[in-house]
C-alpha cells in the first residue's frame, strides 16, 4: 500500500474539482468571477468550449466528483480507467489550448495538470483510503480553500464586482483615471460622443456593440461615434477587418462598415470576405484597394496611441469623458450617459 500517493491524488483531485467550479461560476454567471483575461475568454468563447454541447466545466466537475469517490470506495480497475481517461483527456486540452484555440486559461492550466497527476497517482499505486468522518469532514474545507485561493491568485473574488478584465482581452495593469487625449480631442459641441476602441473579432466587443446600438437608437441627443482601432494579435481576423475599416470610412461609409463587419462571422473576416463587405456597403473598391497602404498606416498609429494610454482591455469606450470597461452596462445605462454628455 502506498498511503502517501493516495493522498497526493486526493489532494490532486480535489485541487481539479475545485478550478472546476470556479471555471464552472464562470461559464454560467452574468460575468466572469474568477478568470475574466485574455486567454480564460478566448478558450470560454472556442467551440471547444462545449464538447457535444455540454460546458466544459460540467465535464470536469463530474470527473473530479468521480475521481474523490473512487478515492474512498470502488474497484481499483475502475479507478485506474477514470485516470487514464482523464489524463489524456487534460492533455489533449492543453493541445488544442497552444495549437488550435491559441490561448491559455488559467483555470484550464490548474485543472488539466491536476488530472494528470491525479492520474500518475494513481498509476504509481494509489490505493482506496477508508471513508471516516473525519476525513470526509477535511474535504470539504480543503475544496473551500482551493476555491478561495483561485480567486485570490486570478485577482478577482466570488461576488465581487467583475475587473476590467471582464472584456477578456489583453490584461491590463490599473489604468489612471485621466481622459486620454484622443478622447478629448474628439469631443464636439452639441452633441455626445462616444470613442469606442475597437477590434472587430474581439467576441466581447461584438456583444456591447448590440448593447451600444440599442443605446445610440433610444438616445435623446445628437450622438457622434469616433473609432480607434485595436486589432488584437490572439484575433488573427482583426488586422484585415481593422484596415476594411479604415478604407471604408476614408469614403465616408465607416458607420456601415463597422456594422457589417461586426454582423459577419468572425471567420469570414479575411481580406477577401472584407472586401465583399466593403463591395455590400457600396465602397468603390478600386479607391478601397489604393487606400490599404494608408489604412496600415492609422491602425498602426491608433493603436500605439491607445497602448499608450493604457488601454489594453476591451471592449472599452468613452461616452462623454467616462470610460466605460468591459460589456457589464446595460443599454439603459449607456443611453442615460449619452443623454448626460449631451447635456454637458
Amino acid at each position: 500500500m502506498h498511503p502517501r500517493r493516495s493522498v497526493v491524488a486526493i489532494g490532486f483531485a480535489i485541487v481539479g474539482l475545485g478550478a472546476s467550479i470556479a471555471s464552472f461560476i464562470d461559464y454560467f454567471g452574468t460575468a466572469p468571477t474568477f478568470c475574466a483575461e485574455t486567454g480564460c475568454a478566448t478558450v470560454r468563447e472556442s467551440a471547444w468550449a462545449h464538447p457535444l454541447g455540454i460546458p466544459m466545466p460540467v465535464l470536469g466537475v463530474a470527473f473530479y466528483l468521480a475521481a474523490l469517490v473512487l478515492s474512498f470506495v470502488g474497484p481499483p480497475r475502475l479507478r485506474r480507467v477514470l485516470a487514464i481517461a482523464g489524463a489524456a483527456w487534460a492533455v489533449l486540452l492543453i493541445v488544442l489550448q497552444a495549437s488550435v484555440i491559441g490561448a491559455w486559461c488559467k483555470l484550464c492550466m490548474i485543472a488539466d495538470p491536476a488530472a494528470i497527476g491525479y492520474a500518475l497517482a494513481v498509476l504509481a499505486g494509489a490505493t482506496t483510503v477508508r471513508l471516516t468522518f473525519l476525513r470526509g469532514l477535511v474535504t470539504v474545507p480543503a475544496l473551500l480553500t482551493t476555491v478561495g485561493l483561485l480567486a485570490l491568485w486570478t485577482g478577482n473574488f466570488p461576488g465581487s464586482e467583475p475587473s476590467a478584465e471582464a472584456s477578456g482581452t489583453e490584461p491590463t495593469p490599473r489604468m489612471p483615471q485621466e481622459t486620454p487625449a484622443f478622447v478629448e480631442r474628439a469631443q464636439v459641441p452639441g452633441a455626445a460622443t462616444v470613442v469606442e476602441v475597437v477590434d472587430f473579432e474581439c467576441p466581447f466587443c461584438r456583444r456591447m456593440q448590440g448593447i451600444l446600438t440599442t443605446a445610440l437608437a433610444h438616445a435623446q441627443s445628437p450622438v457622434r461615434v469616433v473609432r480607434k482601432m485595436l486589432p488584437l494579435r490572439m484575433h488573427p481576423h482583426a488586422m484585415p477587418a481593422a484596415l476594411a475599416y479604415c478604407c471604408a470610412d476614408a469614403q465616408g461609409k465607416g458607420d456601415a462598415m463597422a456594422a457589417a463587419l461586426f454582423a459577419a462571422n468572425p471567420d469570414d473576416l479575411t481580406p477577401e470576405g472584407c472586401e465583399k463587405l466593403a463591395a455590400s456597403v457600396g465602397c468603390d473598391l478600386e479607391r478601397y484597394r489604393r487606400d490599404l497602404p494608408q489604412a496600415q498606416e492609422r491602425v498602426a498609429a491608433e493603436s500605439a496611441e491607445v497602448r499608450a494610454a493604457d488601454i489594453r482591455s476591451l471592449p472599452t469606450l468613452f461616452i462623454g469623458s467616462e470610460r466605460i470597461v468591459g460589456a457589464s452596462k446595460s443599454a439603459e445605462e449607456l443611453t442615460a450617459l449619452l443623454d448626460h454628455a449631451a447635456a454637458r
